[in-house]
């Protein structure tokens, strides 16, 4: 039975991200979605969690053929070397599996490419180990729309919650009296919040407006 109530909701103390494969070879034959868009989607993500003090981990499969992880990823964690795996199941890589299990957290948040091999393959796995697994499906994507889907299906069948990025952070924050992430939230949806981004700056010269007429 799915979660309902405040249960079903993120918390940044209770979260854990894993991020899959966002690499040249992959990003190569996404097809999806606007290959730019991902990237901006994750590397939003990826901030946002930075943010909020959410475990992050990065992986690869076979680097030295898929390429590096994307740049801009990287740098969000520079001192942090991807995981790099042989394994297509990032599940079955023990190193994966107990970088996790050693941050005590349960829920679990994925991205990857593909979403039908490299995101779908550990969310299922994940799922028998008790995890609570979130798929983050804008900042992933399948080689075409129709496997994207699919295999977005197949997780949410299986008992994980499909779920954006942007919906990620605003459960993150919650509260917009929690003041201590709110200007790190802001930047990164200023960054990379597209509409919302633009809104949201919109907002801040309203404020900004307002208080020097009050002054």
């Amino acid at each position: 039975m799915p979660k309902i109530g405040l249960d079903a909701l993120l918390r940044p103390e209770e979260s854990v991200l894993v991020l899959i494969d966002h690499q040249p070879f992959q990003f190569a034959n996404l097809h999806s979605h606007e290959p730019t868009m991902v990237v901006n989607n994750v590397v939003g993500l990826a901030k946002a969690a930075k943010a909020f003090e959410v475990p992050t981990i990065l992986t690869t499969v076979i680097e030295e053929r898929g390429g590096y992880i994307i740049k801009g990823l990287q740098e969000v964690f520079p001192n942090q070397k991807p995981i790099d795996r042989t394994f297509i199941n990032t599940w079955q890589d023990p190193r994966v599996v107990e970088t996790v299990e050693r941050t005590g957290r349960r829920q679990l948040l994925l991205a990857g490419l593909w979403t039908e091999v490299c995101l779908a393959m550990p969310a299922l796995h994940a799922l028998a180990e008790g995890y609570d697994v979130f798929v983050v499906t804008d900042a992933s994507g399948g080689v075409s729309a129709e496997a994207h889907d699919m295999a977005v299906r197949r997780m949410a069948a299986a008992g994980a919650v499909p779920i954006t990025w942007l919906a990620v952070v605003a459960e993150w924050q919650r509260d917009w009296a929690r003041e201590g992430s709110v200007g790190a939230l802001v930047e990164v949806l200023a960054g990379h919040g597209g509409g919302s981004g633009i809104a949201v700056a919109w907002e801040a010269q309203l404020l900004a407006s307002h208080s020097r007429l009050g002054a």
